[in-house]
């Protein structure tokens, strides 16, 4: 990864610490479906609970209509929600949990795959996280979080 990516990535993470996409839990409308994770790193004490609301795309699959969360944690772990809250909003369920699982094998990778920016949009911000294997937790919290809620909203 070229410095100039690298410095670029990192903007991106601490612009996402600072203007926090989606924080604030939100109300879902009683005739909503909608799923809620709460997760914690016990390691380093960051914590998320995140709603997700689901509904019904133009051609009938299930589609995420929004994201809201509400945490506490290091710069990783809320930029890590933020960028999440982003990318997920309006796609179909399946292609959220697709991404997510995508994002997973960046993280667990070590440093071996190097995200692809087109699929994972900001979220390619985080592939350095990779490498240090005590922070990949952080980046994952909002991920695994919204996986539970979507999976909890069926």
């Amino acid at each position: 990864m070229s410095a100039e990516l690298q410095q670029l990535y990192q903007q991106i993470i601490l612009d996402h610490a600072k203007a926090r996409h989606g924080a604030g839990l939100l109300e879902v409308p009683a005739e909503a479906r909608s799923g809620e994770s709460h997760q914690l790193n016990p390691t380093c004490g960051d914590e998320i609970t995140l709603r997700a609301v689901v509904g019904e795309s133009a051609a009938g699959d299930a589609a995420v209509e929004g994201i809201s969360w509400d945490g506490q944690g290091c710069s990783i772990s809320m930029a890590s929600a933020s960028v999440l809250t982003d990318l997920a909003a309006g796609l179909p369920r399946d292609e959220v949990l697709g991404l997510v699982e995508n994002f997973r094998e960046v993280m667990r990778s070590r440093g071996t795959v190097e995200a692809d920016e087109e699929v994972l949009g900001d979220a390619a911000a985080f592939s350095g996280v990779s490498r240090y294997p005590a922070r990949v937790k952080c980046a994952m919290l909002a991920w695994v979080a919204l996986e539970e809620a979507l999976l909890a909203a069926n």
